[in-house]
């Protein structure tokens, strides 16, 4: 493992996927159990990609946070599938963490209902209280969440938006294999935006591979700058960047 810090971002690099997932979920699991020694319960936005499986996984087999003072959230959702569809971000991060523990509650953004109704609606659940914490991914274009290049500000004064989709975002969830070809890929999403990822206590972020390298490298060395979105990271007070060697070709 190396460790490096870009202005307030820690950085830690580890030999491979599974080594990066587990050391994301035991920071993670520690960041958790700080913040319960105030917090009565957990509001935290989890990120759903094949890049963050290793971690989710680690979390699971550790087993260590209290799932039943957690209040589980997801960032960002394809316009046009439901959270029944396999292809939505609400079905991967049921399937693959949230139905396998027993969740104090789960809020699924829903992409196939009225889009100013499910904004409405999910802003209300976002607001109620403070965000605990974000465990999160850097796309190839250095969005996070759903905030691609063209779309994002670091100034938004709102909590979720209508975004359309980069291209370069659409061709990584092929990359990704979330669906076979771009034509397939939906256009549009609701997105969380940056502010109110920035606004939790904690941000844990997960990125491997090679497809990301660019990207991590913009992130770190870049200007703080809409033209990298994932590089605000480096202003939050609390942010850890878990990365793979692929990841790190270019550092």
């Amino acid at each position: 493992m190396k460790y490096l810090q870009i202005d307030n971002l820690e950085v830690f690099i580890a030999d491979s996927r599974q080594e990066m997932g587990e050391m994301a979920a035991i920071a993670f699991e520690n960041e958790a159990t700080d913040l319960l020694r105030t917090d009565e319960y957990l509001r935290i936005i989890f990120a759903s990609a094949p890049s963050q499986v290793e971690f989710l996984q680690s979390l699971l087999t550790h087993d260590v946070l209290p799932w039943n003072k957690i209040e589980a959230f997801h960032m960002d959702e394809y316009i046009g599938l439901n959270p029944s569809s396999p292809q939505s971000f609400a079905y991967f991060i049921e399937q693959t963490l949230l139905s396998k523990r027993n969740i104090m509650s789960k809020n699924f953004i829903d992409g196939s209902v009225d889009v100013n109704t499910m904004i409405e609606n999910y802003t209300k659940l976002l607001t109620a209280k403070p965000l605990s914490m974000v465990g999160m991914g850097i796309g190839e274009n250095g969005h996070i969440a759903f905030n691609d290049p063209p779309v994002a500000d670091f100034n938004d004064k709102v909590w979720m938006k209508e975004v359309e989709l980069e291209e370069k975002c659409r061709i990584q969830q092929v990359n990704d294999g979330c669906f076979p070809s771009l034509d397939l890929v939906p256009k549009t999403a609701l997105t969380l935006t940056i502010p109110t990822l920035m606004s939790a206590k904690s941000l844990i972020c997960v990125v491997p591979g090679k497809l990301k390298a660019e990207a991590i490298r913009n992130t770190l060395y870049g200007d703080i700058s809409e033209k990298c979105p994932a590089s605000i990271l480096r202003k939050h007070p609390n942010a850890k960047l878990f990365i793979d060697t692929d990841a790190a070709m270019y550092i």
